[in-house]
């Protein structure tokens, strides 16, 4: 056999293998792609099935009367733990009900249910029947705006590499549940002792926190419409909602009051209250003839009288008023 044929064969050869090489490892990947799609359907069907399942436990929940849910109130109040329980597990569907119309906004429903049930903790821990609300009502505020914040932290957040996004999550809902268990906003030193961290690190995420909530625009601020979120939910009628938007709408109106004529004429016509439409900073204006900036500075005035009056009685002025239009 001549040198030049034998090198011919060498080269044949290393051509075959190198194409079994290649044809090898295409067959690798279609078996790491169907893998992976067959990962994704069964956690999938795992978060379906884990859905359904949380949905189908808390069902054999009974409902309070009104007049059960003043007698649970007044025994939570004065620490009774079973009381306590009992008032949770009553109103979890509440909880659903109100985490389904956020569904579309970046969480998974359980997410979504896992933050409305810290806000229904709280309302319980804070509910004194004494003051005429229905407990649907006051709990609906607290639920609102814990899940409204997780939103809020999850989309915000959305831009930073994606393992600083879990760990800051972690961070921020450590945080929310020491919040529900302690008598004081929670320390860096309490979150770093309940995740067994560092405090620096803590501190660091914290700060992190901090830089990326100043981007956010204040409540008052410059929006072009607000509208009062308390129509209902008609697809889903129920017992727990039977009061609660009439009993809303009512104090809304008596927190009203207590502004003077001009901030309640300009929080009214903005909003949608007292039988106006909600209207554009410049429709305001042309209405009551004022200007734009001016109907601007009244709103903002008239906001912060009633998140005064709301944060004295352990209320939002957040979870009542959506500025994000």
């Amino acid at each position: 056999m001549s040198q030049n044929n034998t090198a011919k064969k060498v080269d044949d050869m290393i051509v075959e293998d190198v194409d079994m090489e290649q044809l090898e490892i295409e067959s690798e990947d279609e078996v790491v792609e169907e893998a992976e799609e067959s990962v994704t359907f069964a956690a999938s069907s795992k978060a379906l099935d884990a859905t359904q399942l949380y949905l189908s436990e808390i069902g054999y929940s009974p409902l309070l009367t009104a007049e059960e849910e003043v007698l649970y109130a007044r025994r939570a109040l004065r620490g009774d733990e079973a009381a306590r329980k009992r008032m949770i597990e009553s109103n979890l569907r509440l909880v659903v009900k109100i985490s389904r119309r956020y569904s579309n906004r970046g969480l998974a429903l359980l997410d979504l249910v896992e933050e409305g049930n810290l806000g229904l903790i709280r309302a319980v821990e804070k509910f004194d029947p004494e003051r005429g609300f229905r407990f649907s009502t006051y709990a609906t505020w607290w639920i609102r705006q814990t899940i409204e914040r997780a939103i809020m932290n999850q989309t915000r957040t959305i831009r930073l590499p994606i393992h600083v996004v879990k760990e800051l999550n972690v961070y921020l809902r450590t945080a929310r549940e020491l919040a529900q268990k302690l008598d004081h906003e929670p320390t860096a030193e309490d979150i770093a002792l309940q995740l067994d961290k560092p405090v620096e690190d803590v501190n660091r995420m914290l700060r992190l926190n901090e830089r990326i909530s100043s981007v956010d625009n204040p409540i008052g601020g410059d929006s072009e419409k607000a509208l009062l979120d308390i129509i209902p939910d008609e697809k889903e009628g129920g017992p727990e909602n039977t009061t609660q938007d009439d009993d809303m709408k009512k104090s809304i109106v008596h927190w009203l009051q207590e502004l003077n004529p001009k901030q309640r004429e300009v929080l009214a016509r903005r909003f949608g209250l007292l039988g106006h439409e909600a209207s554009t900073l410049e429709d305001v204006g042309r209405e009551i003839g004022l200007t734009r900036e001016r109907v601007r500075q009244i709103q903002v005035e008239g906001l912060r009288r009633l998140r005064d009056m709301l944060t004295h009685q352990g209320l939002s002025i957040e979870s009542l008023f959506n500025t994000e239009h």
